[in-house]
């Protein structure tokens, strides 16, 4: 079995692309890190649909228009148009963009949705892709830190937890959200999770930490 390195400044993971076949893995043309924010941005808020090929839409509130510039930055040799706003329901503003439906996500549709719902792979959890997903989902409560993966399965909220141990020395459980469930970081592996995610987090974004 591999061993997965523990040092905060590793940021080499790639997504474990299981069953896909040597001719569709096209992933090798995307860097390391377009790997780590796709897949930090769909353990968080990103959406992909696919036909041929598959895209990748990122979609935040416009008051995260610095969170989305910067993915657009990350990802623009995969977009044609840059983020745009659009109104939806009850006066929401979201800020927006989707990328080119190519082979080179194709893979990641594979890995991560189910029967059209989407569902935990098997991953090397990152720093970055950590980030990305804390500053997608993560929120606080005094000490505690919350990631928000109500949209998985219990099995998969189990199998995140399992890797954030496994991979880096994380301790969390789940936490009762009214009728789902959540993870929550153990108050004394907040520091831990925060040493490594810290340096990749928009300084926008650094409210999110517990005090």
């Amino acid at each position: 079995m591999e061993t997965l390195s523990t040092d905060p400044a590793y940021n080499g993971g790639l997504l474990n692309v299981t069953q896909v076949t040597p001719e569709d893995n096209t992933v090798g043309s995307l860097s390391d890190e377009q790997r780590s924010l796709i897949e930090g941005t769909l353990l968080g808020d990103g959406a992909m649909r696919c036909k041929a090929n598959a895209l990748i839409e990122i979609n935040h509130s416009v008051k995260q228009r610095a969170y989305v510039d910067w993915k657009y930055q990350l990802l623009s040799a995969l977009v044609r148009t840059p983020p745009k706003t659009r109104s939806g329901n009850g006066g929401r503003v979201a800020y927006r963009f989707t990328t080119l439906s190519l082979p080179e996500l194709t893979p990641f549709y594979r890995a991560f949705y189910r029967e059209g719902r989407k569902v935990v792979p098997p991953l090397r959890l990152t720093p970055l892709a950590m980030a990305v997903w804390f500053m997608d989902d993560g929120s606080k409560s005094y000490r505690a830190l919350y990631l928000n993966t109500q949209q998985f399965y219990r099995d998969d909220q189990e199998r995140l937890i399992a890797m954030l141990k496994g991979q880096w020395g994380i301790r969390s459980a789940l936490n009762r959200d009214k009728t789902y469930y959540r993870i929550r970081i153990a108050v004394g592996s907040v520091g831990r999770f925060k040493a490594i995610v810290e340096p990749h987090v928009l300084a926008q974004l650094r409210y999110k930490f517990p005090a």
